[in-house]
């Protein structure tokens, strides 16, 4: 007996600590794969189910995933602040020149109503941004991304740091770098995630500043005749339905055309241009022009380091019960 109790104060007590050291730090603290797996099973096939019903009625619901995910995760953290309206206190990041164009967002109502009826006050509002993008993707063309869960819904919105976290499509390249760079999302991951620019529409007031009063010499002549054809005025109404699309070979598949457009002077947008022009990303730009794959899998793994920034989990923040209002 006392053999085994000097047993058990040694190596086994040692061992014993070890493990619940590292069930402390994996805990529910932390994102993790199928973290839903025993309080909600079904959530993540919910949301799948109710992503491709939303795309099969409105396609450009996929794109509008995307967009969701990047302008939540950019500003601050991944916590859904972006869904939140203006009411109590909350003033909306929506209300955001940086949101301009944004929309769709009564459809995450949709699919947050549909995860509410099997597991009420569950799933994250954070988490549905993050899987419907992953979704998303994989319905553009992508390839499926095993994400973690466990995000948890932030109370409060950031409008104040909105426009110091996202780029802006005129910025030069070196502050669109610095400002992934500063959540962890290397020069190539950028390039990568600026293909999402291969998918949806772009309104013409963010395109005019390239064909008035002159046509920017970068732009591949033909194409700029076209883009004027689209925006046929200098100050086009915000409001109206005024669009260029990103790719006309396949506008609603997330591929590498986008990178053969701009090596051919056919992007949209000054900062698509600069992508081929700056030494830092130019490489890229061409590598991934060459290959789909290589592409696909960059964009993965930035879309999933996004997917990561600095989320709410354990006891921070909420599950707000309706997305768009912090819970009562």
């Amino acid at each position: 007996m006392a053999r085994n109790r000097r047993q058990l104060s040694g190596p086994g007590i040692t061992f014993l600590f070890l493990a619940l050291l590292l069930h402390f730090y994996s805990g529910k603290g932390d994102l993790q794969l199928n973290y839903y797996s025993e309080s909600c099973p079904r959530a993540e096939e919910i949301i799948k189910q109710q992503v491709v019903n939303l795309y099969h009625k409105h396609g450009n619901t996929a794109v509008s995933w995307i967009r969701n995910l990047f302008h939540d995760c950019m500003v601050k953290s991944c916590d859904a602040s972006l869904l939140l309206e203006t009411a109590r206190g909350v003033e909306s990041e929506k209300l955001s020149s940086r949101s301009f164009g944004m929309r769709n967002f009564k459809y995450i109502d949709t699919i947050k109503k549909a995860v509410e009826s099997e597991c009420p006050q569950t799933v994250s509002c954070a988490d549905i941004v993050v899987l419907s993008a992953r979704d998303g993707f994989e319905l553009l063309g992508g390839p499926y991304i095993e994400m973690k869960t466990g995000r948890r819904d932030s109370k409060e919105s950031y409008t104040t740091v909105v426009e110091d976290s996202i780029p802006n499509h005129n910025d030069s390249m070196s502050l669109v770098l610095s400002r992934f760079q500063s959540i962890g999302i290397d020069a190539e991951g950028t390039v990568a995630l600026l293909g999402a620019h291969s998918v949806g529409r772009v309104h013409c007031v963010n395109v005019v500043n390239r064909l008035y009063p002159t046509v920017d010499p970068t732009l591949d002549p033909e194409y700029a005749e076209y883009l004027k054809r689209r925006c046929p005025s200098p100050e086009p109404d915000p409001k109206a339905v005024q669009y260029a699309r990103n790719d006309l070979e396949t506008p609603m598949v997330l591929d590498n055309m986008y990178y053969r457009n701009i090596l051919s002077h056919k992007g949209l947008l000054l900062v698509d241009q600069q992508l081929v022009s700056d030494p830092t990303t130019s490489p890229f730009v061409e590598k991934m022009a060459d290959d789909n794959g290589y592409f696909h899998d960059q964009f993965s793994r930035a879309l999933l380091l996004l997917s990561e920034n600095n989320p709410l989990t354990g006891d921070d923040g909420e599950i707000r019960k309706d997305c768009r209002y912090v819970n009562v």
